[in-house]
């Protein structure tokens, strides 16, 4: 009978990559790859003969997106295409070298394709940042089609969709929030999809220092002198929101996270002042004084006022009345 240390020789050694990819479904199963799925399933993010672009910027979650559709690709029962791009939009030989070995370590075939977008959006003093992430979306919808894509998946993951909600509600004083997926309003026939949208930034982070790995902080030029971080905090509006998220958890509801999160799926109409869609303004005004008629018609037509006050004179003693301070009367 074979022994233990047999059965230990002739078992098959994992490479590196199979270790880091069997992690996904053995110490991360619940923590990342369940949501990954879970998200892919409730948001219908993928369909029978989808051709998915997943984009890999370099950082720690479009890293391990790449890695869950290697995974996803390869066991699912869902008949799909994946290409993987890896849009270089102007690294430095540092970064771009990380961004490299971790494609070779993970063994994920990217398409690497190479842009003069930094060059162009730091020749400009007018909002380089904003012209920067235009011309990246833009890139990225144009190489994809060229691919044959019709979806685009993006890393974003839980973390970043609570913290655009409540960006968007303390600097632009709107309440919108980042969908699980998107249609394109330039592109035919293609979409953008989330499907980290249930992923806890604090997991991908346990993911990356378990398995000893080491991905550039942030493709934008302007912070790519510190290459390595934990978390891709610095000195932004999202990493004071980040900071801010923390502190409510701490000092205020340890279910914050949760909460703003699920207000995005919990909107009640009936109780906001305004609401924007498809471009069009609407106002509780518009229909204020129609549904008044209606609640008034229901009240009398179903009895609804005198039992009320049939209710609340059997729930209180009789009303004490005191008319001293009543000047106008004592006139």
């Amino acid at each position: 009978m074979e022994d233990k240390e047999d059965r230990k020789k002739n078992k098959k050694e994992l490479s590196r990559a199979e270790e880091i990819e069997r992690s996904l479904i053995t110490t991360y199963k619940h923590r990342i790859w369940r949501k990954f799925t879970k998200a892919i399933i409730i948001y219908d993010l993928i369909k029978p003969n989808d051709h998915i672009c997943v984009c890999i910027s370099g950082g720690k979650d479009s890293m391990l997106m790449g890695l869950l559709f290697k995974h996803l690709h390869q066991y699912s029962d869902i008949p799909f295409k994946v290409s993987y791009l890896v849009m270089n939009p102007g690294y430095n030989d540092i970064n771009f070298q990380i961004i490299k070995n971790n494609l070779k370590t993970l063994e994920i075939p990217a398409t690497i394709v190479n842009t003069d977008i930094f060059d162009i959006a730091n020749s400009t003093d007018k909002k380089p940042c904003y012209l920067c992430a235009k011309m990246r979306r833009g890139a990225l919808y144009r190489i994809a089609k060229e691919m044959g894509c019709n979806k685009i998946a993006l890393g974003h993951h839980y973390d970043d969709v609570i913290e655009t909600t409540l960006m968007n509600m303390l600097n632009a004083g709107s309440f919108q929030t980042m969908l699980p997926k998107l249609h394109s309003d330039h592109y035919h026939n293609m979409e953008v999809i989330r499907p980290m949208y249930l992923i806890r930034e604090r997991d991908v982070i346990d993911f990356k220092r378990y398995n000893k790995l080491t991905f550039i902080q942030c493709a934008c030029r302007f912070t790519e002198n510190c290459s390595i971080c934990d978390n891709g905090s610095g000195g932004s509006q999202r990493a004071n929101t980040k900071q801010l998220i923390a502190r409510l958890v701490k000092e205020y509801s340890p279910v914050v996270e949760k909460n703003i999160f699920q207000a995005a799926s919990n909107v009640n109409i009936d109780m906001v002042l305004g609401y924007k869609s498809e471009g069009v303004e609407h106002s509780f005004l518009d229909d204020y004084d129609e549904k008044g008629k209606l609640l008034d018609d229901k009240i009398k037509d179903e009895g609804i006022e005198q039992a009320s006050i049939e209710k609340a004179k059997r729930e209180h003693k009789e009303l004490e009345v005191d008319e001293t301070y009543n000047f106008l009367k004592q006139e």
